[in-house]
């Protein structure tokens, strides 16, 4: 007998401000580059509060326009608490989408393909349930933000 397949619940929208592309350059795995964190907010039913001024986002750019993303940063819940996170992701769309996203430029996020899967790490024992659950997440990229929802898988 087959169990049933997951179902995913709704967790928190992140609004990630970013700043300016840190340009590593071309290392022989692709174009590295690193983009600061500098704050945002996070609005859900089971997560909100600050993203706070303390994390970038790590990205390698293949030749093939597959953009691989490492972000850390943190969460300050409301009540005071704090939430650190460590993001990997995958980021793919035309070369032409792809272009567009590196010089800045908005794209229609319905072009780029671009999820992920968080962890969590927290003192706050209310919310230690973050740290022993899968979570997944779309994301959509903006020249001046990411913006994220996250699912908990069940």
């Amino acid at each position: 007998m087959s169990k049933p397949g997951p179902n995913l619940q709704h967790v928190a929208d992140l609004h990630i401000q970013v700043a300016t592309p840190i340009e590593i350059g071309e290392t022989g795995l692709g174009a590295r580059r690193v983009i600061p964190i500098t704050g945002g907010r996070v609005v859900g039913p089971k997560l909100n509060g600050v993203i706070l001024n303390a994390g970038a986002d790590f990205q390698i750019i293949r030749p093939d326009g597959l953009t691989e993303l490492e972000a850390k940063y943190v969460i300050e819940v409301e009540g005071g608490g704090r939430v650190y996170i460590d993001n990997f992701g995958l980021r793919f769309g035309s070369p032409e989408a792809i272009d567009r996203l590196k010089r800045g430029l908005p794209v229609d996020p319905a072009q780029i393909y671009f999820r992920c899967t968080p962890r969590f790490e927290t003192s706050v024992d209310s919310l230690r349930w973050l740290t022993r659950t899968i979570f997944v997440g779309s994301g959509a990229r903006y020249p001046d933000r990411v913006e994220i929802g996250i699912w908990q898988v069940e």
